[in-house]
C-alpha cells in the first residue's frame, strides 16, 4: 500500500509551481500577464475612458462573439485539427436565423435553434469528410470556407442585408441584465467557484492524493471572486451619457458565456468524453488501441465547433442588428483561432482548456479597444494582434519542447 501524499507547505507549493513552469506547464499564465499589462498600459494612457463602465461594457460585447467562436475551435484544436470554415459557418447560421425570424415569421425560440441546427449540420458534414473519408481537415474546411460564402450570398442576395429586429435576439448583445439579478449571478458564480475548488481540494486530501497547498487554493478563489465582483460593480454603474436615461448592468452575453464556460469545462474535465478528446489529441493511435472510437470523437468536435460558431454568428448579428453576405468573413476566423492559441491552447493538440478561449478573446478585444481609444489606425491593430499571436505560438512551441524534455 502506498502512503498518502502529504499536504505541501506554502513554500513547497511555490517551489512545485515554479518547477512546473520550468518544465513547460505554463497554461494561461502568459495570456493573463499580457492582459494585466494591457489593462495597466491603456489605463495609464487613457485614464478618463478605458476603465469607465461604458467602455468596459463595450469591450465585453466586442469580445463575446470571438470568445464563443474560440470556445468551439478549442475542441477542434485539441485534436490537432483546424476548422477554416468556422467564421463563415457562423455567418451562414446567422443568415438562416435571420430568415427564419423575418421571412418565415418564427418566434425567437424557434429562429435561434434553426441557426444553431444549421451550424450542427455543417459541423457534421465536415466531421464525416475528415473522419470517415480521411480528407485532411485543412482541405475540407477550406472547401467549406469557400462554399459557405456562396450559400450565405444566395440566402441574402448580392449587396443585400437582412435586418434583425427581434427584441430577444437584439438584447443578447445590446440588452443588460437587471442590476439586482447581475449581483445575484456574480455572487453565485464566485461562491460556486469557491465551493468547487474547496470540495475538490478536500476530496484529494481525503483520498491521500497530490494536491495544491490550501493557501494557494484560497488565494486563487479570492482572486477570481474579486475580479468577478469588481467587474459587476463597474457594470452596475449608470453609463448613459444623458442624465434622464439609465443604462446599467452587465450585457446578457456575459452570463451566456459564463454558462458556456461552466458546461464546456465540465464536459472536458469531468466526463469520459472529455478524457477521450484529450487522449485522441495526445495520440490518436494510442487512443484507438485503448478502445476509444477515434472517428466518433473527431466527428463530434467539428459538430461542437460549428454549433458554437453558429452561436457566435447569432451574437454578432445581435450586436450589429443585421446579417450581411460578408458576415463571418474577413479576419473573424483568424481572431477566433488567435484567441484560443493566445489563451494557451496548443496548436499541436492534446493541451488546452475552454477558459483559454475566454482569456485569449479578452486579450484580442482589449488590444482593439485600447488602440481604438488611442486613435491608432487599423493597420496598427493588425500588426499588434499578429505579433501577440506569433509570440503565443512561439511560447507554445518552446513549452512543448520543455515538456518533452522533462517527461511531462
Amino acid at each position: 500500500m502506498s502512503e498518502a501524499a502529504a499536504a505541501p507547505t506554502f513554500r513547497e507549493g511555490v517551489t512545485a509551481y515554479v518547477q512546473r513552469l520550468k518544465g513547460g506547464d505554463i497554461g494561461s499564465l502568459p495570456a493573463l500577464l499580457g492582459l494585466a499589462v494591457l489593462f495597466v498600459l491603456f489605463s495609464a494612457l487613457r485614464p478618463d475612458t478605458f476603465l469607465t463602465a461604458g467602455n468596459l461594457a463595450n469591450l465585453l460585447v466586442q469580445a463575446s462573439s470571438i470568445i464563443v467562436l474560440a470556445m468551439g475551435l478549442t475542441f477542434v484544436l485539441l485534436l490537432g485539427d483546424i476548422d477554416l470554415s468556422a467564421g463563415v459557418a457562423g455567418g451562414t447560421a446567422a443568415a438562416v436565423m435571420a430568415l427564419a425570424l423575418g421571412d418565415a415569421g418564427l418566434p425567437w425560440f424557434l429562429g435561434i435553434p434553426a441557426g444553431l441546427l444549421a451550424g450542427l449540420v455543417i459541423g457534421t458534414l465536415i466531421g464525416l469528410f475528415v473522419a470517415k473519408v480521411g480528407i485532411p481537415s485543412f482541405v475540407v474546411t477550406l472547401a467549406f470556407f469557400l462554399a459557405l460564402q456562396g450559400v450565405t450570398l444566395q440566402l441574402i442576395g448580392q449587396g443585400g442585408t437582412i435586418a434583425v429586429r427581434n427584441g430577444v435576439v437584439v438584447a443578447i448583445a445590446n440588452g443588460n441584465v437587471p442590476i439586482a439579478l447581475g449581483w445575484v449571478l456574480a455572487v453565485l458564480a464566485a461562491g460556486g467557484y469557491a465551493a468547487l475548488s474547496l470540495v475538490r481540494w478536500s476530496t484529494l486530501r481525503r483520498r491521500g492524493l497530490t494536491r495544491d497547498n490550501l493557501a494557494f487554493v484560497v488565494l486563487r478563489v479570492v482572486a477570481v471572486a474579486a475580479a468577478v465582483l469588481a467587474v459587476t460593480a463597474v457594470l452596475s454603474q449608470n453609463r448613459a451619457r444623458v442624465p434622464s436615461i439609465t443604462l446599467a448592468g452587465m450585457p446578457w452575453s456575459v452570463p451566456l458565456i459564463a454558462v458556456l464556460l461552466v458546461v464546456l469545462t465540465f464536459v472536458l474535465g469531468r466526463t469520459s468524453y472529455g478524457r477521450h478528446v484529450y487522449a485522441v489529441g495526445g495520440s490518436a493511435e494510442a487512443a484507438r488501441r485503448a478502445g476509444i472510437n477515434v472517428q466518433m470523437i473527431r466527428v463530434s468536435v467539428f459538430m461542437i465547433g460549428s454549433t458554437l460558431a453558429a452561436l457566435s454568428g447569432v451574437i454578432e448579428a445581435s450586436r450589429l442588428n443585421s446579417v450581411a453576405p460578408g458576415s463571418g468573413g474577413g479576419n473573424t476566423l483568424l481572431l477566433g483561432v488567435g484567441a484560443a492559441v493566445i489563451g494557451g491552447t496548443s496548436l499541436f493538440g492534446g493541451r488546452g482548456k475552454v477558459v483559454n478561449a475566454v482569456i485569449g478573446g479578452l486579450v484580442i478585444a482589449t488590444i482593439a479597444n485600447g488602440l481604438g481609444l488611442l486613435g491608432q489606425r487599423a493597420f496598427v491593430n493588425f500588426l499588434v494582434t499578429g505579433a501577440v499571436l506569433l509570440l503565443a505560438a512561439a511560447v507554445d512551441a518552446v513549452s512543448r519542447r520543455r515538456r518533452s524534455s522533462s517527461g511531462r
